[in-house]
């Protein structure tokens, strides 16, 4: 099959560009690299098995000529960091919503049909039920991520409805594992290097979240879009339980070393504006399929902190 992965360079990206070359997919990937590394893709672009192009999608005229010959488009380009739309208000309207408007015009005028979506469990907003089904509504996010990601659903489900596309849905729960670039576990390493006595917590260490390993994730992503076939598919994908922040700063600290480190926080029941401070997701549709994930969410976490000690530290 001959694919397109936006955002390719990225976390996630990488990852599933490894599984779809693996397989034998064609891989055209794009991506601006504003916050992917090129070395996560290196090998496969200097053995051949990836075409790259470094554009930045908010250019329609750029994306256009690439769409040609695809069989079916990975969408995973967004901005990365939920924080930064407090600083930057139109961050997510223009890498998220606009972005996704411009790949689904793209896709259209090259008779391209088939796309998957990254979107989140952000979007549930506040007081979703816990576990939240996909069937929950109405879903008002509290972040401006969140309502970009929810607007990219809109406009795909728009083009389903519209021009005949067909599309899968995945709303994540948190993704960590190898080549994390952001998020708690990367920056409580980065804080702890700074100063191995003293670890500081945004908010109150209670926030509980289900942590999903990036590996289960696209194995997660491929084996939904493999089983099903209805025009508009929509799957959480997450873990069975829930992590919070505190038992995330001890594992880091045990794994780290720094073991006479005091962990200080910083007050409040959320670590800041637009988060959430308790989410688990409902994945019972996909393990209705059959899938089962190799990490519950303590075990991605420890997990994860290994293989990101080894990447940050140079160990």
């Amino acid at each position: 099959m001959r694919v397109m992965v936006t955002g390719g360079a990225g976390f996630i990206g990488s990852h599933l560009i490894d599984r779809l070359v693996s397989r034998g997919d064609e891989v055209t990937v794009v991506d601006n690299l504003s916050s992917g590394v090129f070395d996560f893709i290196r090998k496969h672009v200097d053995d051949g098995s990836i075409i790259f192009h470094n554009i930045d999608l908010k250019n329609l005229s750029d994306l256009k000529p690439l769409m040609h010959e695809i069989d079916m488009v990975y969408h995973l380009a967004a901005n990365a960091d939920i924080r930064l739309g407090t600083k930057i208000t139109d961050t997510d309207l223009n890498e998220g919503t606009i972005v996704t408007y411009n790949v689904l015009e793209a896709m259209r005028l090259a008779g391209v049909s088939k796309i998957a979506f990254s979107s989140s469990s952000v979007v549930y907003g506040e007081g979703a039920p816990m576990p939240t089904p996909e069937t929950h509504g109405p879903c008002i996010p509290i972040s401006l991520y969140g309502a970009s990601k929810q607007g990219g659903e809109g406009l795909i489900g728009s083009w389903v409805g519209t021009f005949g596309f067909q599309a899968w849905v995945f709303r994540f729960a948190n993704i960590i594992g190898r080549r994390g670039t952001h998020g708690v576990i990367f920056d409580f390493i980065h804080k702890l290097k700074s100063d191995p006595n003293r670890l500081e917590v945004l908010g109150n260490g209670l926030q509980e979240k289900s942590y999903m390993e990036v590996g289960d994730c696209v194995d997660a992503i491929l084996h939904v879009i493999e089983s099903t076939n209805q025009p508009f598919n929509l799957y959480n994908l997450g873990s069975n339980d829930t992590c919070s922040v505190r038992r995330i700063a001890e594992i880091v600290i045990e794994e780290t070393g720094c073991k006479g480190a005091s962990i200080e926080y910083t007050g409040g029941d959320r670590g800041w504006a637009g988060d959430i401070p308790k989410a688990r997701l409902s994945i019972d549709r996909l393990k209705q399929l059959g899938f089962s994930v190799k990490y519950e969410s303590e075990d991605a976490v420890a997990y994860t902190t290994r293989a990101l000690i080894k990447e940050i530290m140079g160990e």
